[in-house]
């Protein structure tokens, strides 16, 4: 009876041993659980108020944009970012944001993100507009509208692309009259945009100035922050005035008169391209007045004498 006393109880301690254990294990396998969450919560906190912050940062004048910056920086750029697949893409894009000055308001990867989430974007919307009664489409044109959300951004940076160079055409004359002056004055030439930088009225030529002196104070040659400037505006004025330059400075030329030089040929460009203007803009006046003036006064002329044909005693 003893004996089998003593199996038992040793049965019951063995199979109390095992429950300990499988409890001890459950407990320590829950607490590694909890630690590694609460870790991964706050390393995705951390990163979801990075993200937050870029946002508020990178603000943009585009309504579509500010509309649907969440969606695509948090579904969309997670899955672009440090794939090889976009690295041509990237060095394209990082060129061009430059180029149209959006550099503050997208990083590549955000403005590919951007195109992808356009190309599902437009045709979800134009579903529910359908869905709605709003509008009367055909399923195919919806569909294609995904093929317009990818080229969408592409024609908007490039209108802000040419409206930038409009505004550095614009302002090249007085600028390079600034800097004229500054050289003949008795300042080298990075005196002189640091002068026209302080002084002269912000514009997107100003920025590239500005950015040219931050290039030559991180330790890059004066030839190379030119070259630079020029590949980032993308103009050819631009990038024969900054040729110019370059030579006059290789070969020891007086920077001054040279650029009295190039600030006379360019008003004598603008000059041109105002008379071409005119003159184009004469050419299309033409096109209403004969299709709508000049009826107008033919009727204005001839209706009278036609009523009067007509009706010859006034009935």
């Amino acid at each position: 009876m003893s004996v089998i006393s003593g199996i038992a109880s040793t049965v019951v301690d063995s199979s109390m041993r095992d429950n300990v254990l499988t409890a001890a294990y459950a407990l320590i396998g829950g607490g590694v659980f909890v630690v590694a969450r609460m870790l991964l919560q706050e390393e995705e906190s951390r990163a979801a108020q990075d993200n937050l912050s870029d946002r508020n940062i990178r603000k943009s004048t585009n309504f579509l944009v500010r509309v649907t910056r969440p969606f695509f920086t948090n579904y969309v750029v997670p899955i672009i970012r440090g794939k090889d697949f976009w690295d041509v893409s990237r060095r394209k894009y990082r060129r061009k944001l430059i180029a149209a000055g959006m550099k503050d308001e997208f990083t590549p990867d955000e403005f590919i993100g951007f195109k992808l989430f356009l190309i599902l974007f437009f045709p979800v919307v134009g579903g529910l507009l359908q869905a709605g009664d709003f509008i009367d489409l055909p399923l195919v044109v919806i569909l294609m509208s995904g093929g317009v959300g990818w080229f969408y951004p592409d024609i908007w940076m490039r209108g802000r692309m040419q409206q930038r160079q409009k505004e550095i055409l614009r302002a090249m004359p007085f600028i390079v009259d600034l800097l004229a002056l500054s050289t003949e004055a008795g300042l080298d030439f990075v005196g002189a945009i640091g002068k026209v930088v302080e002084k002269a009225k912000m514009s997107p030529l100003v920025e590239e100035f500005a950015q040219l002196l931050k290039e030559i104070k991180v330790g890059a040659s004066r030839q190379e922050a030119l070259r630079e400037m020029a590949a980032r505006i993308d103009m050819m004025q631009v990038n024969s005035f900054v040729a110019i330059l370059i030579s006059a400075d290789q070969m020891g030329a007086s920077i001054g008169k040279i650029l009295r030089q190039q600030s006379d040929a360019i008003r004598t460009e603008r000059l041109v391209r105002a008379e071409k203007a005119g003159v184009a803009a004469a050419q299309k006046v033409l096109i209403p007045l004969v299709c709508l003036i000049v009826p107008a006064v033919m009727i204005m002329i001839f209706a009278p004498m036609g009523l009067g044909l007509l009706y010859p005693s006034g009935k």
